[in-house]
């Protein structure tokens, strides 16, 4: 992942580096796993942090609203994040 933290560039949550925070700015999409994901948590203004990824890439766990949660990495590619 190119940038800082504090770079104002838009990404997509599944890009984000272990360790670095990032703030939703969208979910992409209208069908259930756009759904889905709102639904566990990730509306716009949450600020998640990326704190494992498996060995193979895939899920990805991260870190919000005081609890942790585990995605598919194309799950997360809908994800629109900007960098804290």
């Amino acid at each position: 992942m190119s940038g800082a933290p504090g770079d104002a560039a838009v990404r997509r949550l599944s890009d984000l580096a272990r360790g670095w925070r990032a703030r939703v700015r969208a979910i992409e999409g209208d069908d259930e796993i756009s759904l889905r994901l709102l639904e566990m948590g990730l509306t716009p203004g949450t600020d998640v942090r990326l704190l494992g990824v498996a060995p193979l890439g895939d899920p990805l766990e991260l870190e919000l609203r005081g609890y942790r949660l585990s995605v598919r990495k194309h799950e997360a590619s809908r994800v629109e994040i900007e960098l804290l």
